[in-house]
């Protein structure tokens, strides 16, 4: 680790990021000082590339928290009150990229490992985010585990534009962050590519086997399919 001014100033862009977001009501009190350290933390153990990549999917996850909050306020499938995440809601997703940083500070992780499992966090919980916010849009819903009709919003369920889009997120969100990470592209994108529609699958199988009988918060849901997918990954690329 090395201070530098682009070290102070990712940390003062956290700071700043995570004040705004609290001010806008995209965030408890709570949420905005997890986001803090999550920001933070990337900002002084990794690359400038991975704060930026990380900051990047943070105001789009925001936007996309708040595009038709009205329609989703009225059908009861916005987040809290007002759309804000909590702390919780911050470290479900802000925990497995942490985790990466971490292995590739110490040294467990190479460069293109340390590559392959950030950016496939980052396209799980975005293919996740956006399959969530868009695909409640469809109707036409279906549980994972039996097909079976259900109301939208409800764990487990799914739906032909949820899935597509999602599907569509994940190999744009893949692309756009192994290129701000690497400064390249190249095939190994599709790995994280893979993990973000595995990972997707994953939540709604969990959502459907274990958050509807209380077995799992939506929270432990999104950290534990990000790190599925982020191990799967490093796995398939070192067996390769």
């Amino acid at each position: 680790m090395e201070f530098s001014y682009l070290t102070v100033a990712a940390i003062v862009l956290s700071a700043a990021l995570s004040v705004e977001a609290y001010k806008l009501q995209c965030l408890t009190k709570g949420g905005a000082v997890a986001s803090f350290a999550v920001g933070a933390f990337v900002g002084v153990f990794a690359s400038i590339n991975a704060f930026f990549l990380l900051t990047i999917f943070t105001i789009a996850g925001f936007v996309a928290t708040m595009k038709d909050f009205k329609r989703k306020s009225e059908t009861g499938l916005q987040e809290g009150t007002k759309g804000e995440r909590t702390w919780k809601n911050v470290l479900g997703v802000g925990l497995p990229p942490c985790l990466a940083v971490a292995l590739e500070a110490v040294g467990v992780l190479d460069p293109v490992s340390f590559a392959v499992m950030f950016v496939s966090t980052i396209t799980v919980a975005g293919a996740d985010t956006i399959a969530s916010e868009i695909g409640v849009r469809d109707k036409n819903v279906y549980m994972i585990t039996n097909f079976q009709r259900v109301e939208p919003g409800i764990n487990g369920g799914v739906s032909k534009t949820g899935t597509a889009v999602s599907t569509l997120a994940a190999l744009l969100i893949a692309a756009l962050g192994w290129f701000v990470l690497t400064e390249s592209l190249d095939w190994l994108l599709l790995i994280p590519f893979a993990m973000g529609v595995l990972g997707n699958i994953l939540d709604s199988v969990f959502g459907a086997v274990f958050e509807n009988k209380g077995y799992m918060s939506k929270y432990t849901n999104n950290c534990s399919t990000a790190l599925i997918g982020a191990v799967v990954g490093v796995a398939i690329y070192l067996a390769l």
